[in-house]
This record gives structure tokens, C-alpha cells and sequence, in this order.
């Protein structure tokens, strides 16, 4: 078995001091959270007892109090692909004071798209295309619904189709006569009002605060999922009847599969029986949802990605080595 480091990550430095050290151990792999809870600097000045209790989310790309580069690149530098494992109890929509499973449904997931989203939107993934990071228990429909998401929004929002919801592009002159010709006495009595309501003669907004995905450098459909496929692995638990949606390449945009990877909660509650975890993952292959080849990539293909994919060495001195080896070299086109 392979301890995984644990790595805090309050600034960069304290992240890349931890790193090393883990690396001097002999440690390959490590966990990071998916984000850091900061206090809000007023409420932190005026109300210190109230500062645990209010806070905003660095995810260490997006607005981060810091910059993260340095770390990405020492990941790189020394191998180490990441996973997060962060709880998203106590965000608003799971503060339930009184029921834990409406807390809990979905909550690993929330904090676990915090930190991929920051990843993508932030550029780190454009900036470092060699990091490879798992969001763990989270399914693989959040990895999905999140590489859709991004995908379906990109195209829908990119600086040359946001041209058709800028307001400078009204025609004023037009606007004006058809809500004369046809507007009703309200209307008509607040038809001075008109340029302001449409947005006219506000100003462009400038590009830095237009463009969503000037951090991703993105120029093509082929782009956004570059930034996203080969970065991020998505935990499933081995009875998650829904993991066979990553690998419907008929849904998913460019007929892309998400790396979707199996694991076990072994020794938790939802494992009621730890010897049938292999054969509940198996189940949806003889269901048909999917086939031999993308059970075999859930098992085991794209945990050799995952792990080996910033370190070929990962898996030498296994019983497996050679085989991890000859999926790696398969896997690199």
C-alpha cells in the first residue's frame, strides 16, 4: 500500500516545505484540501470572536489571498500527482441543524468542484498541463455535469459570443421606434428612460472583467477540453450506480470520456461489506451501462494515468510494474 502525504496548504511556502519533506520520506502521492477557510478581514478586525464563523473560500487560483504557481511546479518538479477529500458541510445549502444526511448528500462533491473549478478558471491547468489531480468521493457525475458545464458555457459566453448580449450593439434609433410603435401608455410614459433600461451609453466593460476564460487561454472547442480531461480524476465509490455517465461518449462533448476512477470507502458506513466492493463496481458492466474497455479504465487505466502520469516510476518495485509501464506508454498520445 501507498500512505498518501498530507499537505497543508495555508500559503504556498508552508505547502512546498511540507511537499519536501514528504518527498525526502519516500512518499509519492499526497492530499491537499480543496480549499482554505479565510476569515473576511473586517469581520476579523472588528468581531475576532466571530471570525471562525465567517469566512470566504480560498481555492488557491480564483482570487486566492496568494500565489499557488510555485506549488503546481514543485508537484511537477517532484512527481506527486494530488487528491482532495474536503467536506462540504457547513456550506449554506448543507447547514441543516438537525438532519445529517441532507448535509451529507452531495457535500464531498461541492468542496471537491470548488477546486476544480479554481484549477480550470484560474489558468493552473493551462499554465502546468502536467499536474494530475483526483477529487475523491465525489462521482462521476460531478466530473460530468462539471466538464459540460464548462464546455456548453464557454461556447455560450466566449468573448466573440458575448457580442450578442452587449448593449453597445443596440440600435438605438430602432429600439426606440418599435417601442413607440408599439409600446403601451406605461411604456410610453418611461420612453425616456429607454437608453438606460437597454444598457446604451454605459460603457464597454473592459476585457479583464468581460472574459470569464482569459485565465484558461482557450480558442477552440478542442481547447476547453484539453484544459479539463487529462487534469482531473473523479473518485467513485465502487456501488456509485452513475459512473458509467463519464464514459458515455455520445453525451459528452467531442465524445470525450471523463477520467472517472473506482475506489473503496472501505471501513466506513456506506461499505457495509468489504468483500463485495469489486463486485458492486462490476455490476454496472454486466448492466451494459458500460463495456470491457471502459470497466477496465474505470479499474484500472486511469488510476495508472493518474498516478503515473507525472511520474512513470510510480508504480516500479509493484507486482504490476511492467504492465503500469506498457498502460502509461499506451495512454500518452
Amino acid at each position: 500500500m501507498t500512505v498518501a502525504a498530507i499537505i497543508p496548504l495555508h500559503t504556498p511556502e508552508e505547502g512546498i516545505r511540507e511537499l519536501e519533506h514528504a518527498h525526502s520520506l519516500g512518499l509519492k502521492v499526497a492530499m491537499i484540501p480543496s480549499f482554505i477557510k479565510r476569515p473576511v478581514p473586517r469581520v476579523e478586525r472588528e468581531y475576532p470572536e466571530l471570525a471562525g464563523e465567517v469566512f470566504w473560500l480560498d481555492s488557491f487560483a480564483i482570487d486566492s489571498a496568494h500565489d499557488y504557481d510555485p506549488f503546481w511546479q514543485r508537484c511537477i518538479d517532484l512527481g506527486f500527482p494530488l487528491a482532495a477529500h474536503s467536506g462540504g458541510m457547513g456550506f449554506h445549502d448543507r447547514s441543516s441543524i438537525s438532519n445529517y444526511m441532507h448535509n451529507h448528500m452531495g457535500h464531498f462533491a461541492a468542496a471537491g468542484e470548488v477546486l476544480a473549478k479554481a484549477l480550470l478558471m484560474g489558468g493552473v491547468t493551462h499554465r502546468f498541463p502536467g499536474l494530475r489531480v483526483a477529487l475523491l468521493e465525489g462521482g462521476a457525475v460531478t466530473g460530468t455535469r462539471l466538464y459540460q458545464d464548462i464546455f456548453s458555457r464557454w461556447k455560450k459566453r466566449n468573448l466573440q459570443s458575448l457580442e450578442n448580449l452587449n448593449p453597445a450593439n443596440v440600435d438605438a434609433s430602432m429600439a426606440r421606434k418599435l417601442f413607440t410603435e408599439y409600446g403601451d401608455e406605461a411604456t410610453l410614459g418611461k420612453l425616456d428612460q429607454l437608453e438606460s433600461a437597454l444598457g446604451i451609453g454605459k460603457g464597454d466593460v473592459p476585457l479583464d472583467v468581460r472574459d470569464d476564460f482569459a485565465l484558461m487561454h482557450v480558442e477552440t472547442e478542442q481547447d476547453v477540453r484539453d484544459r479539463f480531461i487529462p487534469n482531473f480524476y473523479f473518485g467513485c465509490e465502487s456501488d456509485d450506480p452513475l459512473a458509467f455517465a463519464a464514459f458515455n461518449r455520445k453525451a459528452n462533448p467531442l465524445r470525450e470520456q471523463v477520467r472517472a476512477i473506482m475506489s473503496f470507502d472501505l471501513g466506513h458506513w456506506d461499505v457495509t461489506n468489504m468483500d463485495h466492493a469489486a463486485a458492486e463496481a462490476y455490476e454496472q458492466l454486466e448492466d451494459e451501462l458500460f463495456d470491457e474497455t471502459d470497466f477496465r479504465s474505470f479499474a484500472y487505466s486511469f488510476s495508472v494515468q493518474l498516478y503515473a502520469g507525472c511520474n512513470p516510476a510510480f508504480f516500479d518495485g509493484t507486482r504490476i510494474e511492467a504492465a503500469a509501464r506498457k498502460e502509461l506508454a499506451q495512454a500518452s498520445p
